[in-house]
């Protein structure tokens, strides 16, 4: 079976978007500068080689309304080709794209989680937004974090690690990778 890891890129001061995040603005005001490394990966091998992996070993994605509201007009797709199940109060019929289906799940993230390891089989379930991201992480179900951090301070916007409480989370680094546009960083979630 796979592994859950939340995969993201964040600015060195610890925000995954800018600030006013909308339809119109999915990563925020300055958030575009975040993915830099995925825009010039052609451009080095370092960044194309993370981007390869991920897309090989990605079998499923749990994600959150918010961040299926504002990124699927980025997208016109599923973010990954692969099954994505959307974390959501909305009971909703599944919306089939041309790389896969978005389901909507509104019995919790265990659930989201559960469905997606099913769709996943061998492959990894890669988690996508803020609040989804937390809430897997607080309840024990995360088993990776891959950060990309890019070399910019955007100063305001939603912040990765906002709101997970008081219980210690102890990680284990098992992976570091420059480039000239991110420092690719692994952890494993010790528990």
């Amino acid at each position: 079976m796979g592994k859950v890891i939340l995969h993201v890129t964040m600015s060195l001061d610890g925000f995954m978007a800018g600030p006013d995040i909308s339809v119109e603005l999915p990563m925020g005001r300055g958030g575009p500068r975040l993915h830099d490394w995925i825009f010039n990966a052609s451009s080095n091998n370092v960044d194309a080689g993370v981007i390869r992996e991920l897309f090989a070993t990605t079998g499923a994605v749990v994600l959150g309304r918010r961040t299926f509201d504002v990124g699927l007009g980025e997208w016109e797709d599923t973010p990954f080709p692969a099954p994505s199940f959307v974390l959501t109060h909305e009971v909703r019929d599944e919306l089939a794209m041309k790389s896969g289906t978005f389901t909507f799940v509104t019995d919790g993230v265990e659930s989201a989680l559960r469905l997606a390891r099913a769709a996943a089989g061998e492959k990894n379930v890669i988690v996508m937004g803020a609040d989804v991201s937390q809430q897997v992480l607080r309840a024990g179900l995360l088993d990776e974090i891959h950060l990309q951090i890019a070399p910019v301070l955007i100063g305001d916007g939603r912040r990765l690690f906002d709101h997970l409480g008081t219980e210690h989370i102890e990680l284990e680094r098992t992976r570091v990778i420059e480039s000239p546009h991110a420092t690719h960083l692994e952890f494993r979630v010790v528990k």
